[in-house]
């Protein structure tokens, strides 16, 4: 609630005046919760609606917008006043009760009407030809209240209920001091002057949310369980204890107390609840340990198992690391990982597993492996292992080829162009196909040269449009279209759709179509340059294929097994990252994500 911060609040001294600009949200709103959260905490002196017009130089706009000048109580309030409820006035139209008893403070007339949404709404349009000025005038004396006069000792005494925050006090909770109950923002702790009730509600959350961590910790760093046992027994006796006096930790009332402490959901997680917000049981807190603690692997038997704990703590083939698990050589434990790990070429004797390596794009990596292997004949293992996985190529009966496509070489593209329009020698030296990489289009420098070819102007093409510029058009995957010029009533000159011409126009760009897909693998040399080109440029790629048996979930509570899909995907996360979980319903997707934020 931006408007009504707690910063500002904690800042403005009791009796202290505030006034601010809202949307007329804030006071019309189905949901009283924040006129409410308001009125708990200061007196509304009054408030000013303004016609929706009033910000359109500034802000370009139309909202209706409320004044509203508050006044801060010495202590909080469960009394509610009429301001917080809605009413309807005489015409019909919902609004805050306020305004419905004080029409004169509505500075135009309220009138429903369609938001861009197509819902109805209401809004205060402004009265014709009378200056906001003047009835803005009129409406701030009708706002009655004064601002109480502090000496300087009750400025000083303020002063001392600010403290310097303690570093051991996590920031935006609340902590006892000397009895008092406090509040850490940033680098202050301020004292809180609330109703007794709602002190007392807070203090005895203080001391559950420090016994829920306290309970935290012992399971975190591995306690024994007759420790962990004293802990969850100390929290069920100082839970009950507190939902008798003040209900669950869910209610109204307590989260209106406590929700600003950044452990306040940690609590609620205390409580499971149904559907409906009413309460079913305890969490298991209470009687199960909840977190899987973290258990240092210190030393392993074999190159395989090093292998595993090096992955699953350091997220990589970390063979320095592996040799003090196993007491092996560096050289001992890439010779049992043969086939397992991979070294990286041109890189710094970095080992990489198999099924990362053997991913991706495979010639890109058999190219460079290729290149490496005159000086370091290790790399002989990596060249057959990629070998082994290369994708296999794509036939020319497997491959489709359209015209537009934008691999093709430029030159395959002339020699199409002049063998089907038998385009003159001499008019070859000017008409040639381009090719933008920076806007990928497609254009044929000097269109109308070959004015006189009669297969460009009538077998390919038509009287309106040229084969030239018909090849241009189906490049760039556009259909041809034909317009005429006409001068409309105004004397105007319009582009007419010319749909005869168009149809033609059309037939013929698609007789250009099937004569590219007849022309453009009967050639052998050609058809074996291009089936090479596209393997080696879209069939390269072999995905990788994750396994993430390996990971520890430290932290976890150990009644969540993840299925094996799941551990799965976590590794696709962690090492892929760029993760798209295209499961189905119900298949764990919320698990996978928050195990991976867990690790981050």
């Amino acid at each position: 609630m931006t408007i009504f911060s707690q910063k500002h609040w904690t800042k403005l001294d009791h009796g202290g005046v505030i006034a601010f600009i809202t949307s007329k949200g804030t006071m019309d709103k189905k949901n009283s919760e924040v006129r409410k959260y308001i009125a708990q905490r200061a007196e509304l002196l009054g408030a000013i609606r303004l016609p929706n017009n009033t910000f359109t130089k500034n802000a370009g706009t139309k909202v209706t917008s409320d004044i509203l000048f508050l006044k801060k109580r010495e202590n909080m309030t469960d009394i509610m006043p009429d301001w917080v409820y809605l009413d309807t006035d005489k015409n019909g139209i919902t609004m805050n009760k306020y305004f419905v008893d004080n029409p004169d403070m509505v500075l135009g007339t309220m009138q429903m009407e369609s938001t861009q949404f197509g819902r109805p709404d209401s809004t205060c349009k402004p009265y014709e030809g009378i200056e906001l000025k003047n009835l803005l005038d009129e409406a701030k004396e009708k706002i009655t209240g004064e601002i109480t006069e502090y000496e300087i000792g009750d400025i000083e005494e303020r002063e001392e209920t600010m403290l310097p925050a303690d570093p051991s006090v996590k920031n935006f909770s609340y902590t006892i001091i000397d009895g008092k109950v406090y509040f850490r923002e940033n680098s202050v702790m301020a004292e809180q002057d609330l109703p007794i009730t709602t002190i007392s509600r807070i203090k005895g959350m203080i001391e559950l949310r420090d016994c829920v961590r306290d309970l935290i910790d012992l399971q975190t760093e591995d306690y024994p369980e007759e420790n962990i046992k004293v802990a969850q027994a100390k929290l069920n006796r100082m839970y009950d204890n507190y939902v008798k006096k003040y209900g669950i930790i869910n209610s109204r009332g307590n989260r209106l107390a406590f929700e600003a402490d950044s452990s306040y959901y940690l609590l609620c997680s205390l409580e499971v609840m149904d559907s409906e917000g009413r309460f079913v049981r305890k969490a298991d807190m209470f009687s199960k340990r909840t977190i899987k603690a973290y258990k240092e692997i210190t030393s392993v038997d074999t190159a395989n198992e090093a292998l595993i704990v090096s992955l699953s703590e350091k997220a990589s083939v970390d063979l320095e690391y592996m040799s003090k698990l196993t007491n092996k050589t560096q050289e001992e434990l890439v010779k049992e990982l043969d086939g397992i790990i991979y070294k990286l070429p041109m890189e710094n004797n970095k080992y990489v597993t198999s099924d990362e390596y053997l991913s991706g794009n495979i010639r890109e990596k058999l190219k460079m492996a290729e290149a490496s292997v005159g000086m370091h004949p290790e790399f002989a293992t990596n060249i057959e292992a990629l070998k082994q996985v290369m994708p296999k190529d794509l036939t020319a009966n497997e491959i489709g080829i359209k015209l537009g496509a934008t691999w093709i070489p430029t030159e395959i593209i002339d020699n199409f162009m002049y063998e089907l329009l038998e385009t003159p020698n001499h008019a070859q030296w000017n008409m040639k196909v381009k090719f933008s990489e920076y806007n990928s289009q497609w254009y044929i420098t000097s269109k109308n040269y070959d004015y006189s070819n009669v297969k460009a102007n009538k077998t390919y093409g038509t009287n309106r449009v040229n084969a030239y510029e018909i090849i241009e058009k189906t490049l760039n995957l556009k259909d041809v279209k034909i317009f005429d010029t006409e001068t409309n009533a105004d004397g105007n000159k319009v582009r007419v759709f010319n749909a005869k011409e168009t149809a033609i126009a059309q037939a013929k760009q698609d007789q250009i179509k099937q004569a590219f897909e007849d022309w453009i693998f009967n050639d052998v040399e050609r058809r074996e340059r291009l089936v090479r080109l596209y393997n080696d440029r879209f069939n390269s790629i072999r995905p990788r294929e994750y396994d993430g048996s390996h990971l520890n979930f430290v932290g976890m509570n150990p009644e969540i097994k993840l299925r094996t899909h799941q551990q799965n995907a976590i590794a696709h996360i962690l090492y892929g990252r760029n993760t798209l979980l295209a499961h189905e319903v119900g298949a764990g997707k919320t698990f996978e994500m928050v195990a991976r934020c867990y690790g981050e």
